[in-house]
């Protein structure tokens, strides 16, 4: 890191930057209280609004969290891998597993809000799940918390034409989850199609993840084929960044 007089970062950042440093050599380690701002504006010479700042910078990138009333701490929450590829193959939702399975291990993962309507689809959703007239779709919303951390928000978009009458449009899709179920329909997934952009958070979603306003989010759009190229679920995902590993293991 550069030390010298003519460093031309902000003073707010080089504090920041050094934060981070003494937390990724292990002086501070998970859980441990960061120093405040009173210790860090009299350790710099620097005044209030200026270590408020350097604070809000690790804040912001997910590296510490506030604790009202206790100050800031380094965040412990261990980020998610998630393993792009071995999550959607059929061994995993065939034999009735949670595709999540693949990333969680031994942790704990709570889908703790669910909603299933029958809904209209915008021109997006009806043109890529080649929708005709007014068909509708089901649409399925989730958060999932992994240790007590929201991490994901996700909405699966389904032609009800195709699932009316089956356990997609209920709450709780059973083993195997919606692939397993699509599968006994006769609409096996066999291929499948990941896009991912990344964004700063909506004020609603910076309140469905609890993440601050400047944690960015990982959006993830993903649609399942089955047979002969036809589309049959769309799901839109928004991730906490700073709570996942995208991880993509394949052959050359």
């Amino acid at each position: 890191m550069t030390t010298t007089d003519d460093d031309r970062r902000p003073k707010y950042q080089r504090i920041a930057d050094s934060l981070r440093e003494a937390i990724q050599s292990g002086q501070y380690g998970p859980g441990d209280r960061l120093p405040g701002e009173n210790d860090l504006m009299a350790a710099h010479g620097v005044a209030r609004m200026t270590a408020r700042q350097a604070l809000s910078v690790l804040k912001d990138e997910g590296v510490a969290e506030s604790r009202k009333g206790a100050g800031v701490f380094v965040r412990s929450f261990r980020p998610l891998r998630r393993r792009g590829i071995q999550r959607l193959s059929q061994e995993q939702w065939g034999s009735g597993r949670s595709i999540w399975s693949a990333d969680t291990e031994d942790r704990t993962l709570v889908v703790d809000q669910v909603t299933v309507s029958e809904e209209a689809a915008s021109d997006q959703i009806r043109q890529v799940l080649g929708l005709a007239g007014e068909e509708t779709v089901c649409v399925r919303r989730r958060r999932f918390v992994l240790d007590g951390k929201p991490v994901l928000l996700a909405t699966s978009y389904l032609p009800t034409s195709m699932v009316a009458g089956s356990a997609i449009t209920q709450e709780d899709t059973g083993p195997g989850g919606t692939y397993a179920r699509l599968a006994e329909l006769g609409y096996k997934p066999v291929h499948f199609r990941e896009e991912i952009r990344s964004r700063m958070p909506t004020k609603h979603e910076a309140t469905q993840l609890s993440i601050s306003a400047g944690t960015p989010v990982i959006l993830v759009c993903r649609t399942a084929f089955a047979d002969e190229g036809r589309p049959v679920e769309i799901n839109e995902m928004t991730l906490d960044a700073a709570s996942y590993i995208l991880e993509y293991d394949f052959d050359a």
